[in-house]
């Protein structure tokens, strides 16, 4: 099930909104890269990181979705490079992944901490990885 926060109530403090507001906007921009580059910057960037947690995962992915109505939505490949932005900035990593599922052919992005998916609806299991990058240490395909 989704979980996003209601931002009249649990509305991020600011510097958090300011924070997903960079990874928001960062990920529209990796998000135009191919899958490989995409795979290399996302490489990159985890570095020296510790693996994250899944409350932290979830709380990244809370606030990147009440920062941006469109990662709210039906993006899931910016929401998916976000919430591994917003987490890479308290120094940690999630494992980001990329995927489909057949029949009906769908793709679909999500990250993945202590081996759950973070805030996705059930019917996502359905998804196999094509490509992951996980913490450092961690096997990445």
């Amino acid at each position: 099930m989704s979980q996003v926060l209601d931002t009249s109530e649990n509305r991020p403090p600011l510097g958090r909104r300011l924070a997903a507001r960079a990874a928001v906007a960062a990920a529209h921009l990796i998000a135009r890269l191919p899958p490989r580059r995409i795979r290399a910057v996302l490489h990159l960037l985890r570095r020296g990181a510790e693996p994250a947690d899944y409350a932290e995962a979830l709380r990244a992915r809370q606030e990147v979705t009440a920062t941006s109505t469109l990662c709210a939505g039906r993006y899931c490949l910016q929401r998916s490079l976000a919430t591994a932005l917003l987490c890479r900035l308290g120094g940690s990593w999630p494992t980001w992944c990329s995927g489909v599922r057949t029949p009906p052919f769908a793709a679909h992005a999500w990250v993945e901490a202590e081996g759950r998916r973070v805030g996705e609806p059930e019917d996502t299991a359905t998804y196999r990885a094509m490509i992951s990058v996980s913490p450092p240490g961690a096997n990445s395909t």
